[in-house]
């Protein structure tokens, strides 16, 4: 039996432990079984770049827990994008992507392909499946949900999603520090989240409980007040501009600084209609995403507040790269690991589907149908923590 690995899209606080706890599963249930990885996500599957996972990295598997990125690289790669797999070399002239990786993975001899990535990467996956069986090859395919946004219908929580929220909040600690270095400052702290602010949302809540265990000296500069949020903005909800300003210029009268958490996506749909009445061309990747690094919502928030709050400084910090480079954290660990046994397990026997908690079945973790999987899901802002979080900063 020949079982392999694939991650692809961005990475995330969970791969090198998933493939971790993978390995360490089937050590237990077919340790014969020859285990093996494609190089950097699916543009490994085209060119066929792979390596057999050796004995020593079988018997050290915890290694990998110590580690975030991707063991065996990422890539962004989507198999029905024929012109740009062309492009890229990966394809030649006139030949189907799907078909080029469902030829490598019979040519290969695998009887199990585990996909770790968002919904892009696990729908390719079910299409890959779909399209196999459709020519009479039996793959079975088990996908990992893995994203930072927690974006994924019907994925109650994504891997990595709480390791990326922690250090998000880890990030701003040591960045809202700036605030002593000029007067009236505003602090944008940009935080992922294309569709969803789940994430942004999280890590303002996770910076909060730090903030409320720590000591301050509001005899001098070091107040709790400087050193709390001041708005979160996330593309789930719209806001008053003109009202925020009067609320925020209030605050930096006050206190001197104000601090934004702000989701990447929110006012995109501001951003791209600007660039497009400019006659500027939106910058977008394989699947037709925006690349909002260089769209850069920050800056444009930051131009945006800066001049209504006469901020004599503006500072605008990605935690992105930072957050999601992470390896996991304790509570990550246990839900990869559940996840990662589960999926091992499923697919011994045959079965295909996602590996997660089904929002849909009371949270159970379950194989997961791919027809199921998509992504933009978006974040129930009713939840009560967030509506209790916004009275507490004042925003509503």
């Amino acid at each position: 039996m020949k079982i392999a690995f694939l991650t692809a899209g961005g990475i995330a606080p969970c791969l090198s432990s998933s493939i971790g706890y993978l390995i360490e599963r089937y050590n237990q249930i077919a340790p014969n079984a020859e285990l093996m990885g494609y190089l950097n996500g699916y543009q490994g599957l085209l060119t066929g770049n792979s390596v057999i996972i050796p004995e020593k990295v079988k018997v050290e598997h915890n290694i990998l827990h110590d580690f975030g990125g991707s063991p065996i690289g990422n890539s962004r790669v989507k198999l029905t994008n024929i012109e740009d797999c062309v492009k890229k070399g990966y394809v030649d002239e006139g030949s189907d992507p799907l078909q080029v990786a469902a030829d490598q993975l019979v040519s290969d001899g695998v009887n199990i392909l585990h996909t770790i990535g968002g919904d892009d990467t696990n729908t390719m996956a079910a299409q890959l499946s779909f399209y196999l069986k459709k020519n009479g090859y039996d793959l079975t395919v088990v996908g990992l949900p893995k994203t930072v946004d927690n974006d994924v219908f019907p994925v109650a929580q994504t891997l990595g999603a709480w390791t990326a929220a922690e250090q998000s909040a880890i990030f701003f600690e040591n960045i809202v520090n700036e605030n002593t270095t000029s007067r009236r400052q505003l602090i944008i702290h940009e935080v992922m989240g294309r569709h969803c602010g789940w994430l942004t949302a999280k890590s303002a809540q996770d910076y909060r409980k730090k903030m409320k265990n720590r000591s301050f000296l509001p005899e001098i500069l070091i107040s709790k007040d400087r050193w709390d949020i001041d708005a979160i903005f996330i593309p789930e909800e719209d806001f008053d501009f003109k009202k925020e300003v009067r609320r925020l210029k209030s605050l930096m009268n006050q206190k001197d600084c104000v601090n934004i958490f702000l989701s990447e996506g929110a006012g995109q749909d501001s951003i791209i209609r600007e660039m497009e009445s400019n006659g500027q061309k939106v910058p977008r990747d394989a699947f037709g995403h925006v690349r909002l690094d260089e769209i850069n919502p920050g800056k444009w928030f930051a131009k945006q507040f800066a001049k209504e709050l006469n901020a004599e400084k503006t500072l605008v910090q990605k935690s992105g790269y930072f957050a999601r480079s992470s390896k996991a954290n304790n509570k990550d660990l246990e839900l990869i690991r559940k996840s990662a046994f589960f999926a091992a397990e499923k697919a011994i026997e045959g079965m295909s589907g996602l590996s997660g908690l089904d929002e849909d079945k009371d949270h159970t973790l379950r194989l997961i149908e791919f027809e199921r999987i998509k992504g933009g899901k978006p974040f129930n802002i009713s939840e009560e923590w967030y509506k209790n979080m916004l009275i507490e900063i004042g925003q509503k």
